[in-house]
Order: structure tokens, then C-alpha cells, then sequence
């Protein structure tokens, strides 16, 4: 049996009657340096700091035969290792005593409800992903580093006045909250900052919309899926939670940042071969906050990339090989959906359709515009979709 305890800032002297037993009755206690710091002399158990990488180590566990005791912070389970455990080693076999987490914590310093309150770590994610629209965060960072990153990506996106608070060692004797804004905090030096922090953030401007967005809600060259049209791709591709789409010919990155929007978890790579669009598809990434693994041409670019649930081909759809390069890559039950403008690709997509089944569509979408005083309809370009569920049986 593995037991997992949490602990905080406080030490020991914040733990319970349960876990103070469970530590001083363990043999080895298994955690990082400053977590077993926090351990007294009351707890005689062999101390073995976790190796880097750590997951080896974990792993390892799953042979062991005595109880072993790891010692974590906070809740275990909300982002921790405790949650990693259970994946490796079943419930079953690990008990996790929890102690009061540092969102918890910062949520109560705040005056903030919860279940409210976002929750983002970046012990696994890059810094730009704590980048939002609106509304308010609890953000897990990795360093002291971290804040003023956030604090430079919102300014840089527009978002200099988000309401930026900053806690270090929380719970503990040497607790510190200091607020801002994000422009203010962006010009300090993150020096100052103890590595044990997490960051509270109001965003500002409150700009969320849970709608397909704009279409200059994106920079981009002209050549984007037009806010209409994308409505009905994503409805084809069907996000689902924490899913991995790959955006094929990705142009602005629209519809991979759309689909990260959708759903919680949901990430997404994007291929483009063109060098000024791909750098302008990075910087709408930055700017979402959103899980956009940016890579050049396809299917040059597939090797390494994690596999996708569903694929969008937008641009280079009769480009030779390009089709069977995705369709080879997408697991049974897989969704594909391309898009088609041009004739050629219009026929491509029939005999496909043809050949495989699917759903193919066409849809064309009218804007209302001045005729001398009055109004009248202008036509956008007619697009042709075809949709296909792998391994689908063609009616």
C-alpha cells in the first residue's frame, strides 16, 4: 500500500492527528527536498528524494511489496502526484490523506467562491497557457519566474490591466501577497519572487465569448475559414473533452483554436508550411492561451506529434499523398473533415465521397450589403465539406 500524504507550508505543525501518525509510523517516505524539510524529528523514516526524471521512480513502486509513504503538497489529487499514482498503481493500492490545497488557500485570501475559480498548473504546461479572455484563475506555478511571464504575455496581448495577485508560501510562517497589475507586475524582477507561489488573476478586459469567435478576432492574411463556415466544421469535427486534433493546412490557426476552446483538455497541432503565416498562427496561439503544438508542412511534420482523434484538412487537400498520409494516421472511429473551394478539390472530395461514404454538404452564406441606399445580398464562395467517421459502414 502506498499512502500519500499532504502537507503545507505550515509543516507538521498543520497536519492532523491521522497524517502525524501515518508519517511517524512509516519506514521510507518518498518526496521532493523541500517537502521532506518540512518533516520533523518526530518522523525516523528513511527520507529518499525523488530522482529527475521522477516517473522511473514511480513506476518502480508498482514492485514494491512493503507500504512505502510519499509526502506531497497540498491535495495530492488536484494536479499532484497523488492523482499520477492512482493512474499507475489503481486506487486500490494508494491511500491519499489530504491536507488543504493552495488553491483553496489563495481562493479564501482572495474572497473568492471555488467552484468559480479556474484552476490552471503549469508543472506540465508552458506559461502562455495561463492566458484567458475573462473571467478569474488560480494559477500553479513552477517557479518565481513564472509570474512575471504571465505578467509579460498579458501585456503584450492587450491585457496589461488584468488584476495580477502574486502568493508566496502559503499557509506558512512567511506567507506574502502582493497584488497588481499585470502591466506593473511585467517591469519587476522575478528575482524577488519565492518559488513557492501560485498567482491569482482577474483578466481584463472581460472579453469571453463561448460562441465561434469573429473572424478579426484572429490576425490573419485573407485567407481564414470565415466565421459562418467554421461554425459548422467544428460542429462536424464534435470536440470532445480532452481530445487531440491535428489542423492540416492551418493558415491563421482558427480552427485548432476553436477546437481548443471547445472542450476542457482539448489540444490541437497545427501544420503549415508557409513561414509568415506560420508565425502569425503562433502568435494567435499566444495570445488564446490555448495547447497549439505549431509545425511546418504536412505530412513531413506528422513524425512525433501525439495522435489525433480528428483531422481538418483546410489547404493542400490534392496536394499528392497529403489525404492518405491523414487518413493512414487516424484510429478507427477517427473524424475526418476537409473543406473544399476549388473545383479540383470539390471533385476530389465527390469521388472520395464516392468511394468511402461520409457526409458531403455544400454551404454558401449571404451577407447583406449597400446597393446605393438600399441592400442587397453579396454571396460568399460556395464551400464544399465532406465528412468521415473511419471504419464507418457506408449505408
Amino acid at each position: 500500500m502506498i499512502t500519500v500524504v499532504g502537507i503545507g507550508a505550515d509543516g507538521m505543525a498543520g497536519l492532523g492527528a491521522t497524517a502525524r501518525a501515518e508519517l511517524r509510523r512509516a519506514t521510507v517516505i518518498h518526496g521532493s527536498r523541500r517537502q521532506l524539510d518540512l518533516l520533523d524529528d518526530s518522523v525516523t523514516a528513511q527520507r529518499r528524494e525523488w530522482p529527475s526524471p521522477m516517473m522511473p521512480a514511480l513506476e518502480a513502486l508498482r514492485d514494491t511489496t512493503e507500504d512505502a509513504h510519499v509526502v506531497a503538497s497540498g491535495d495530492p489529487m488536484l494536479h499532484g502526484i497523488g492523482a499520477t499514482l492512482v493512474k499507475i498503481l489503481g486506487v486500490e493500492r494508494v491511500t491519499v490523506l489530504p491536507h488543504v490545497s493552495s488553491v483553496t488557500l489563495a481562493c479564501a485570501r482572495m474572497g473568492w467562491a471555488v467552484q468559480d475559480t479556474e484552476v490552471i498548473s503549469l508543472m506540465t504546461e508552458r506559461p502562455h497557457t495561463a492566458i484567458r479572455p475573462g473571467g478569474r484563475a488560480v494559477v500553479l506555478c513552477r517557479d518565481g519566474a513564472d509570474p512575471v511571464i504571465i505578467a509579460r504575455l498579458l501585456t503584450e496581448s492587450g491585457r496589461g490591466d488584468s488584476e495580477l495577485s502574486v502568493l508566496e508560501q502559503l499557509g506558512g510562517p512567511d506567507e506574502r501577497h502582493r497584488e497588481g497589475t499585470a502591466r506593473d507586475w511585467a517591469a519587476l524582477d522575478p528575482g524577488d519572487i519565492d518559488a513557492l507561489n501560485v498567482v491569482a488573476l482577474r483578466y481584463l478586459p472581460d472579453q469571453r465569448q463561448g460562441s465561434v469567435l469573429p473572424d478579426d478576432a484572429y490576425a490573419h492574411d485573407g485567407q481564414i475559414t470565415k466565421q459562418m463556415i467554421r461554425a459548422v466544421t467544428l460542429a462536424a469535427l464534435a470536440p470532445r473533452p480532452g481530445e487531440v486534433f491535428w489542423d492540416v493546412g492551418s493558415g491563421s490557426g482558427s480552427i485548432a483554436i476553436e477546437w481548443c476552446r471547445s472542450q476542457p483538455g482539448c489540444s490541437a497541432v497545427a501544420f503549415e508550411r508557409d513561414e509568415a503565416r506560420r508565425a502569425r498562427l503562433t502568435d494567435n496561439v499566444l495570445a488564446f492561451g490555448v495547447r497549439v503544438d505549431v509545425r511546418g508542412e504536412a505530412p513531413a511534420g506528422f513524425d512525433g506529434a501525439p495522435p489525433p482523434s480528428a483531422i481538418f484538412i483546410g489547404g493542400g487537400l490534392t496536394q499528392p499523398g497529403l489525404f492518405d498520409a491523414c487518413l493512414a494516421v487516424l484510429p478507427a472511429g477517427g473524424r475526418l473533415v476537409a473543406n473544399a473551394v476549388t473545383a479540383e478539390s470539390e471533385a476530389f472530395l465527390a469521388r472520395h465521397h464516392s468511394e468511402s461514404g461520409g457526409r458531403l454538404r455544400r454551404y454558401q452564406h449571404y451577407s447583406g450589403e449597400p446597393v446605393g441606399s438600399f441592400t442587397g445580398w453579396r454571396p460568399a464562395m460556395p464551400v464544399t465539406q465532406w465528412a468521415l467517421l473511419k471504419g464507418e459502414p457506408r449505408p
